[in-house]
């Protein structure tokens, strides 16, 4: 049920529902994400006290000394994990548009462990990266993986929704994300204290690199804006005790567009903006999954928009036209 024009999609209904009524509820979400692609998830399950600890973690890191937190920066441009500092990325790169670097800082962390057997060079080196941990605030490390595992269960039950949404069989694709190459962040958007630069915004106009996102918006913020069919910027609301949810550049290509990877952004309301933080858990393939369009979302003498491509690499080549080079 929609609340205030924004959908809101119950996953515990869904999950305690038999396979007539998960039919219908999966076409609900097809209607959605043929749209825009965001949703809220309630019913997720995923307990508080587990958010709480990963909310209030990153909160006490992100109040630590300037020189606390470059201690775990990571180490040069492109390297996916640890610290990035302000000034160091733009995510409307990632579209083609030239803008100030974002007015954010972040901390990155990837897969907990390497699956075995895995020997691809380029998957060890970026994905499998190790995250530099930082020492202090005291339980941080804990906190983050327990809320990086809910993150990963509740990723996969939405994946199982997609796959009725899309009249498949359930499990369709489970066999491409058994091995997930996901990454989380925290954000942190400081209270400005001067003006942004012209065309520079908190997080720049971009879309998602993966299969879907999942994002702890802080309680009662706004800034959040998605791009709307009807050519507008529209604000996203924080809806309380629910996730937000968007599907990313790679479903849009698993269903040949017929699913909308929508173009969003973070903005100032002024030049004094307030200081705000979120948790964003990009859901992404394995590495070596190859994503090419499901037979199911052509239509008949359709053909497919989009060249096959693997997930891992797609994802680096993504990532790496986000971050400003080395001086």
């Amino acid at each position: 049920m929609p609340t205030s024009g924004f959908p809101i999609f119950d996953l515990s209904r869904f999950e305690k529902a038999g396979m007539a009524e998960r039919a219908v509820l999966g076409a609900e979400v097809d209607g959605i994400c043929r749209s825009t692609g965001f949703l809220a998830v309630s019913g997720h399950g995923v307990p508080q006290p587990i958010i709480e600890a990963a909310w209030s973690a990153a909160h006490a890191f992100f109040d630590l000394p300037a020189e606390a937190k470059e201690k775990v920066r990571a180490p040069y441009a492109g390297y996916p994990y640890g610290y990035l500092g302000p000034g160091v990325e733009a995510l409307a790169k990632s579209k083609g548009a030239d803008t100030p670097p974002d007015l954010k800082e972040s901390f990155n962390g990837g897969p907990p462990s390497v699956p075995s057997g895995l020997s691809d060079p380029e998957a060890l080196s970026f994905c499998y990266a190790e995250t530099i941990w930082p020492a202090a605030p005291e339980g941080f490390v804990d906190a983050w993986k327990a809320y990086y595992r809910a993150m990963e269960n509740l990723a996969a039950r939405i994946m199982r929704v997609f796959a009725v949404a899309l009249k498949l069989p359930e499990h369709f694709f489970e066999e491409m994300i058994d091995r997930p190459i996901s990454a989380m962040r925290a954000l942190n958007y400081p209270e400005a204290s001067v003006a942004p630069k012209p065309g520079q915004l908190r997080a720049g106009a971009h879309t998602d690199y993966g299969s879907l996102t999942i994002l702890l918006p802080q309680a009662g913020s706004g800034g959040l804006q998605i791009y709307t069919p009807e050519g507008k910027w529209s604000e996203v609301p924080p809806v309380p005790g629910a996730f937000i949810i968007n599907i990313g550049d790679l479903m849009a290509l698993w269903t040949n567009d017929r699913w909308v990877s929508t173009l969003h952004r973070v903005v100032n309301s002024d030049g004094n903006a307030a200081r705000r933080q979120s948790f964003a858990f990009f859901h992404q393939p394995n590495w070596d999954a190859e994503i090419s369009c499901i037979e199911s979302c052509l239509a008949p003498g359709e053909r497919p928009r989009y060249a096959p491509v693997l997930s891992g690499p797609y994802l680096m080549s993504k990532f790496k036209s986000t971050v400003k080079p080395a001086a």
